[in-house]
């Protein structure tokens, strides 16, 4: 498949998931605070985003702030944030962030990728999560949905893992203006119909531009099981 036409399928496949997904946005329910969604970004890193979310209730009540999370007990951070597994590394990166929010950034989340990437725990992932949903500067967020999806459709070898080289690549193949909300449809898209071993590829809109699909079909296997798509 030649680069033009890899981005022709990308372009569908935008357009066929804005269809989908309309209004899709950050599953973190962050309240529009950018301190927030950067700690519950840290908690997600092998957790759900529900129960990120449900252990974020009792977090903030607790910790309504970045001041009085720098300031919290780490025992008190650890046991709450342990349904979220890790929760020592977690609990640890969180306030010391906090402590870098209010130290060094004068209590406001940082709007470039220099400075986000140089607080504790924080990666290119959660970075261009923080730039786009923030402040509306185009990433792409590599998780594990946007990483499997996007091998699938033909971005590039499904075995690919490495989320910085899957980052690269995407940026190239959807339009800026179109890079964080898509991402956010990936996700949601994971979830309902493309998932890791059972993908729903007979009910799947992407099935038209899905290079996984297409190889199946010319193998003459049934994409849809679990054996063929994990």
């Amino acid at each position: 498949m030649d680069d033009t036409e890899i981005r022709e399928r990308f372009a569908e496949a935008v357009g066929i998931l804005k269809e989908l997904y309309p209004d899709a946005v950050c599953s973190l329910v962050y309240e529009g605070d950018p301190w927030r969604l950067l700690v519950m970004a840290r908690l997600s890193a092998q957790c759900t985003d529900a129960r990120v979310n449900i252990v974020s209730e009792e977090l903030f009540a607790a910790y309504p702030d970045a001041e009085s999370m720098a300031n919290g007990d780490i025992g008190d951070i650890e046991r709450i944030v342990r349904p979220c597994g890790l929760y020592r590394v977690k609990a640890k990166d969180i306030k010391a962030i906090s402590e870098e929010i209010v130290g060094r950034f004068g209590g406001k989340v940082p709007d470039t990728m220099e400075e986000l990437l140089s607080l504790p725990g924080v990666g290119r992932k959660i970075a261009n999560l923080i730039l786009g949903d923030v402040f509306n500067v185009p990433g792409v967020v590599t998780d594990t949905h946007c990483i499997r999806i996007c091998g699938r459709l033909g971005a590039y070898d499904e075995s690919m893992k490495t989320p910085a080289t899957a980052e690269k690549i995407i940026e190239k193949l959807v339009d800026p203006c179109e890079q964080t909300a898509f991402c956010h449809r990936l996700v949601l898209f994971g979830r309902d119909v493309c998932t890791a071993r059972a993908p729903r590829c007979g009910e799947c809109r992407l099935s038209v531009v899905c290079a996984h699909n297409k190889a199946a079909q010319n193998a003459g296997t049934i994409c849809a099981s679990d054996a063929e798509c994990t």
